[in-house]
């Protein structure tokens, strides 16, 4: 009866024949069914987890640290790069104890963590040295003022309204009815499972699309049936004039997709 080497080595080490295998040229134990596919960089979907919690669920949290202290660090782009850390996801919540549990654990500390923590010298020192930098959003294009009134930080928000320019908006034209119902449908891209983009009327009454089953994006119109999700402001989603829009055009940067609207949706 044929043996095989994973089969004997595992027969073997049940039967303490086998040491165990030291690194650094004295050979590596064998890769077991459980490894992730991303091994050695972090699993994508626990990346994603752990920015997710970091909103809101402190026990979590504390819990994914506890194993893996560098999921402090972690960043996931939600779409069309907009990237939020787990330390984004606290602070401009507001959550200052998910956010001291964090920036412990080793998560490099920011504009925007310092000005929901209400760190003026912080603020005031990177204002200094970067005139202008109060201006730049955060994730999902939330401004820096917005992260003061979230923590609950007066002497940041003091200082930020002094400055004047420190709460950016986006612009948003109102979607009418008909546009609504001209453009909300599956879109496809590609023959493969997931390749579709579906484009839908969210709680807001604005216009939302999302891949596949991946969560929506809220969109913001420019108007002429131009979009583009908030933290990806170069983004341009365009939908043609019409009854009933047959595609939508995604541009981001040198990508271009073009996808046509699913039959019967």
């Amino acid at each position: 009866m044929s043996v095989t080497r994973r089969a004997f080595i595992a027969a073997a080490a049940a039967g303490g024949l086998v040491p165990e295998l030291a690194s650094g040229g004295q050979g590596a134990s064998a890769a077991t069914d459980q490894t992730p596919d991303a091994f050695p960089t972090q699993d994508p979907a626990l990346v994603r987890e752990m920015v997710g919690v970091s909103h809101g669920n402190v026990a979590r949290v504390r819990e994914l640290l506890s194993g893996r202290p560098a999921l402090a660090k972690a960043a996931w782009d939600w779409g069309f790069g907009d990237w939020e850390t787990a330390l984004g996801a606290a602070s401009h919540v507001g959550n200052r104890t998910i956010a001291a549990m964090l920036i412990e654990a080793g998560a490099p500390v920011t504009i925007f963590s310092a000005a929901m923590l209400d760190q003026l010298a912080t603020v005031e020192a990177c204002v200094a040295a970067s005139p202008g930098v109060q201006r730049v959003k955060g994730p999902h294009g939330i401004s820096l003022m917005a992260h003061a009134r979230a923590g609950k930080a007066p002497a940041v928000t003091a200082f930020l309204e002094s400055l004047g320019d420190a709460d950016p908006r986006y612009r948003d034209e109102p979607i009418g009815d008909d546009d609504r119902a001209a453009l909300a449908g599956t879109y496809r891209y590609g023959p493969a499972a997931g390749q579709t983009l579906t484009a839908s009327v969210n709680a807001r009454g604005g216009l939302a699309i999302a891949r596949g089953d991946s969560p929506e994006r809220h969109l913001l119109h420019l108007g002429g049936r131009v979009f583009h999700p908030p933290g990806a402001e170069h983004v341009r989603i365009r939908f043609p004039e019409g009854p009933r829009a047959r595609e939508l055009r995604v541009e981001d940067g040198p990508t271009v997709v073009v996808a046509t609207r699913h039959q019967g949706a």
